[in-house]
Formats: C-alpha cells, structure tokens, sequence
C-alpha cells in the first residue's frame, strides 16, 4: 500500500514533466509529417519541373505549412476552444509570419551552404531544417501561435 502511493505521488509531481515530453513529442511527429510532406514537394518540383531548389522550397513550404497547421492546432498544441487566447484568425497570421521567416531561413540557409560547401542541395536542406525547425519554429508555435492561457 505505501509503495503505491509513493508510485502515485511520484507520478503526480512528474505529470507536468511527462506531459510538457508529450506535447514535444508530438509536436515533432507534427513537423516530420509537414516537413516530409514540404521536403517531397521540393524534391518533386526540383527533379520533375526543373524549378530551381530555392523556389521549390518555397512551395514546398506553403504545402507543408498548411499541413503543419492543422495537425499542431487540431492535435498537438489542442487550441481549439474559448480556453486559449488566440482565435482561429489570429494563430493563422503568427503561423503565416513563422512560416515566412522559416521559408526565408531555408531556403537562404540552403542556398549558401550548396554553393559555398559544394553539397548536395537535398543534404543542404536536411541540415537547415534541423535547425531552423527545432531551434525556431518549435519555439515560437508553443509560446507564442498556439499559446493558452494558464
């Protein structure tokens, strides 16, 4: 009985730990599913349609964006409802400015290492999006796009 509610206990205090993990986790199944989805889209513009890299990039990450969106705001971040601060409008205007910025830094980021490193422009990009992804976008859709209120 003691070493159950000690579990308990233990369990309780860590909930907000385990449950800040899931919210990550989540919201990186979210960006692999969209960046799959943007980094295909790349490459099929690229190869197929002779688009160079740095214009497909851009296409590829309206259409990953849009996918994105749907999954943190219906699935990951939950924001649906009068509990959060942002409606549906205004998480879409900070969500359009994070995807600009990101598609900038990619699709430059991308640019500079292809020419300059001389590597492959779907390495490049792999590469970039590591950063860009986790260091930037991540953080900027939990606290500031899809942020509810405490």
């Amino acid at each position: 009985m003691l070493v159950t509610m000690m579990k308990e206990n233990v369990i309780k205090r860590n909930r907000p730990v385990f449950e800040k993990l899931f919210i990550f986790a989540k919201a990186q199944v979210s960006s692999l599913v969209g960046g799959m989805t943007d980094y295909l889209v790349m490459v099929f513009f690229t190869e197929v349609f002779h688009v160079h890299y740095t214009i497909s990039i851009a296409i590829g990450g309206i259409i990953g964006a849009v996918v994105n969106f749907s999954l943190n705001r219906n699935w990951t971040f939950r924001t649906k409802g009068l509990r959060y601060k942002n409606s549906f409008n205004k998480q879409l205007l900070k969500f359009v400015l994070v995807v600009a910025n990101s598609i900038f830094l990619k699709s430059s980021g991308t640019y500079l290492i292809t020419t300059f490193l001389h590597l492959d422009y779907k390495i490049s990009r792999i590469f970039v999006d590591l950063i860009v992804s986790i260091g930037l976008n991540y953080t900027l859709q939990k606290y500031w796009v899809f942020k509810n209120i405490k």
